[in-house]
């Protein structure tokens, strides 16, 4: 029975990320770029604003606050175990398909969160909702479709949001610190209790104090192994980019899959990463307090940028290098990405296993936060804020049982979900791409301009 489900789950996540995914996603992502006017080219500016406040603005929370609670559901286990599953399964090709969705999604980030900010409405009790369920039906008077995501992100929340992010934490204490995974699930549970039962202000001012630490942490871990390795970073880059269009081998029994299962791996993870087209994060920059939508937007875009940009590249290069440098890495006998991100660490002596259990600890902790709240607004969507209550209690549940579930069947799960938000998402963005553009002609140039339409009240 077992073996019949997990089949049929493994050939509905190889029919959602097929070649028609792959198109969609990446399609929108150079679409959006090309219609914003490469709005990368903003990234600076975006980084600037990030640290700005923008006082007297209307909104529950800083931008930064906003940022660093979609950074904190973003950059999690994806960046660690995510990347080295993708080189595992899908060659070390995978690495570029990976960083091209970040490079690329970055307007598409900017575009969802633009959205999500103009068509944000307000409570009666002064709680700012957003994202796109309300790009869906204020803007495009698609209802129906806004129940969809909403439903695929109240669902999606307990598997790729906890489930993963808690089953990561029990593996990685159990085999570095020898802690029981039935432990780890009881303390995870109480201490997202703790945070989530404040709403989205506790969720940021967690996030705000710990996301900045958690990134600088794992960054000085990957700086100081890729000093180890410094003479493998060229050929590693040749490796990643001539294995990432065909197959074959190379040193370090690194195999190259070919271009669909190094596309397939890399830009799921990618997206499983950074969540650009997934509309997700904008859920998080609709409670910003920021004067128009264009400059939120920017402020948005910047989570990509880190996560998938910066920290993922750094993953992967630091993975392939190990591998390369280190004959007795087995990648024939590899295929969980946490076991490979372990050998990779161990190459610092002492301090390398920290680095890499702190580092997971805090960036899946992190992610179990974030998710919490994009959850929270979805359920509140289709069930009032009658279902936030239940709701609490059982994403603290599942946080409690997560480390006896099988980690390679929830990853699974989690994909099928993404692609399932994806969809109505990247619909959003597709036929508001109109007001995207204009929006950003108005303000772009002019980042300092209040928008002064008001924001609906309802009553929720």
């Amino acid at each position: 029975m077992i073996n019949s489900v997990a089949n049929f789950i493994n050939k509905l996540d190889g029919l959602v990320w097929g070649w028609w995914m792959i198109l969609l996603l990446l399609g929108t992502h150079i679409f959006m770029t090309v219609r914003t006017g490469v709005i990368q080219r903003k990234i600076v500016t975006a980084i600037r604003l990030s640290v700005t406040k923008d006082t007297g603005a209307e909104g529950e929370v800083s931008q930064f606050g906003a940022l660093t609670t979609a950074l904190a559901s973003t950059i999690g286990t994806g960046n660690i175990i995510g990347v080295g599953t993708a080189i595992a399964l899908g060659g070390p090709g995978a690495v570029l398909w990976c960083w091209l969705t970040g490079v690329f999604g970055i307007a598409t980030k900017y575009s969802e969160s633009l959205i999500a900010v103009k068509y944000r409405v307000k409570t009666k009790d002064g709680r700012m909702q957003g994202g796109a369920m309300y790009a869906l039906e204020r803007g495009l008077h698609m209802k129906w479709l806004a129940l969809l995501f909403a439903f695929f992100g109240g669902f999606a929340s307990f598997g790729i949001g906890c489930a993963t992010q808690v089953n990561a934490i029990a593996t990685v204490c159990n085999e570095n610190l020898s802690i029981s995974p039935v432990f780890i699930g009881i303390a995870v549970a109480a201490l997202t209790a703790l945070v989530i039962f404040g709403g989205i202000k506790s969720i940021a001012t967690v996030c705000e104090r710990l996301v900045p630490f958690m990134a600088f942490f794992y960054i000085l871990g990957c700086l100081i192994i890729l000093g180890i390795n410094y003479d493998f970073i060229i050929p590693a880059v040749k490796t990643i980019c001539k294995m990432a269009f065909t197959p074959g081998a190379a040193a370090g029994g690194l195999v190259g899959r070919g271009i669909m299962m190094a596309m397939q791996y890399g830009i799921a993870r990618g997206l499983f990463s950074n969540e650009s087209g997934m509309g997700s994060a904008p859920i998080a920059a609709a409670a910003a307090q920021t004067r128009n939508p264009v400059r939120q937007a920017l402020v948005s875009s910047t989570g990509t940028f880190w996560d998938t940009v910066v920290v993922c590249l750094m993953t992967g290069l630091v993975l392939i290098t190990s591998i390369m440098k280190n004959p007795s890495i087995d990648m024939g006998s590899i295929t969980d990405g946490g076991v490979l991100t372990t050998l990779a660490f161990q190459q610092i002596p002492v301090l390398g296993p920290v680095i890499l259990v702190v580092g997971i600890i805090s960036f899946a902790y992190s992610t179990v936060l974030g998710w919490a709240y994009y959850g929270e607004r979805c359920v509140e969507y289709f069930a009032g804020k009658k279902g936030l209550i239940p709701y609490r209690v059982l994403y603290i549940a599942v946080a409690a049982i997560a480390p006896v579930i099988s980690l390679n069947l929830v990853w699974t799960v989690a994909d099928i979900l993404n692609a399932l938000m994806a969809i109505p998402n990247l619909v959003a963005v597709l036929l508001l791409s109109n007001v995207i553009v204009a929006e950003t002609r108005k303000y772009i140039n002019d980042l300092d301009a209040r928008d002064d339409t008001p924001v609906e009240i309802i009553d929720k």
